[in-house]
């Protein structure tokens, strides 16, 4: 249990550096919100190693700490839909489904941008942020192939 709780801990604290390392990153996409989501390698590894209550623990954990440090509420609220629809989603494809790590990645990762898109559309109160979905979905497979393709690798080589 201490092993468990000292990895989880951990885990938390590369997402939030890696979500800090990600915040200096510029991204000349011209859509917001696109970003590669480094963060996520963390959570979407939880998942795999441990449980959808685990890897939503430390989803919150940096998703708040991230937010309060380098964002603002509103970026807190947007990483939070997104971040349970893609758990849910991953979760689902993890429990039900047959694919790899980079297909569960690739789902989250486009599901993360939809929730967002959604919350946005609410707060904004016009349905015409539809149009950003194209990019947003391009981004969310790319970014779920690299994630999934580095969690991968990062699992292959710790022992946890």
């Amino acid at each position: 249990m201490r092993q468990k709780t000292a990895f989880l801990g951990i885990f938390a604290a590369v997402a939030i550096i890696f979500g800090y390392v990600e915040s200096l990153i510029p991204v000349f996409v011209g859509v917001p919100g696109v970003k590669l989501g480094l963060a996520n390698l963390a959570v979407v590894l939880i998942l795999q190693r441990y449980s959808v209550k685990e890897a939503a623990l430390v989803s919150v954990v940096r998703i708040l700490v991230i937010g309060f440090l380098f964002g603002n509420m509103f970026g807190i609220l947007y990483s939070l839909a997104g971040a349970a629809l893609s758990l849910t989603v991953m979760a689902l494809l993890k429990r039900y489904g047959k694919l790899s790590l980079i297909g569960i990645s690739v789902a989250g990762g486009v599901s993360h941008n939809i929730g967002q898109l959604i919350v946005a559309m609410l707060i904004v109160e016009n349905a015409s942020l539809i149009y950003y979905f194209p990019v947003l979905l391009i981004s969310g497979i790319a970014t779920g192939m690299v994630i999934g393709w580095l969690t991968q690798e990062t699992a292959k080589r710790i022992r946890f």
